[in-house]
């Protein structure tokens, strides 16, 4: 009997697709997702998982690195300039680059192989809890341009939806939450993505996607500064 870590009830039966073209990893997936309650879909190459995408608008993602066709950093891009939709990749590429690399593309975790399932499970939890607005039961705030709606994960700046992956909301509300406060990125990786260990460059990756979205310049940012030596702060001097 398969044991999965406790599954929160208001997860089960969110729907989860994996896009992986090994045969035995994508049935271990499957096995324990379904028994921590999520429906699993299976898609085996890049050009079917894109089409399932489209077609059954899953909660969560999880896509495999290296796929016949193209390879998983270019499905995530695609799926990303369509879609905020989590996504997790898996991959057995773990260098520090190919894990920048996927975070470029728009992902919001990344398991090396071999994994364990159960770790998985726990972080697809972990993802898709904070993607679910229902789930969020903050109000809503305003500082300078910026319109924050924790509950809807809505995020606006002048007005303007911005298009933020989960990750990029976390952090962006975080930061809103605590301007003109310096944290340096591991405790940015405790309190944004809840991991005691883990990569650094994944809080880098992130900010400099978020301030694409949120600078007038990124390469000049003026809200999202760098302290330098230290880590990262909101500057209300620019709102």
């Amino acid at each position: 009997m398969v044991q999965t870590p406790s599954e929160p009830a208001e997860l089960v039966d969110r729907r989860v697709l994996v896009i992986e073209d090994d045969a035995t990893v994508a049935e271990i997936v499957r096995t324990y997702l379904q028994a921590g309650g999520y429906i699993v879909d299976i898609a085996t190459d890049s050009f079917s998982g894109l089409a399932a995408v489209a077609a059954s608008t899953p909660d969560l993602v999880v896509l495999d690195r290296m796929l016949p066709g193209i390879d998983g950093t270019e499905v995530c891009r695609r799926i990303r300039a369509d879609s905020s939709v989590p996504i997790i990749m898996l991959t057995a590429l773990g260098s520090e680059d190919d894990r920048i690399d996927g975070l470029e593309a728009g992902a919001d975790d990344y398991v090396v192989k071999p994994f364990s399932p159960r770790e998985l499970v726990l972080r697809v939890n972990s993802v898709l809890r904070r993607s679910l607005p229902e789930f969020a039961r903050e109000a809503p705030f305003l500082l300078g341009p910026f319109h924050l709606d924790p509950s809807a994960r809505i995020a606006k700046k002048d007005g303007v939806p911005l298009e933020l992956s989960v990750r990029e909301f976390d952090l962006f509300a975080f930061l809103l939450k605590h301007p003109r406060q310096t944290f340096d990125r591991p405790t940015l990786l405790r309190s944004v993505w809840g991991w005691e260990i883990g990569d650094l460059s994944t809080v880098t990756v992130t900010t400099r996607r978020l301030r694409e979205k949120i600078e007038k310049d990124p390469g000049n940012p003026e809200v999202l500064v760098t302290v330098w030596g230290v880590g990262y702060r909101l500057e209300l001097g620019a709102l």
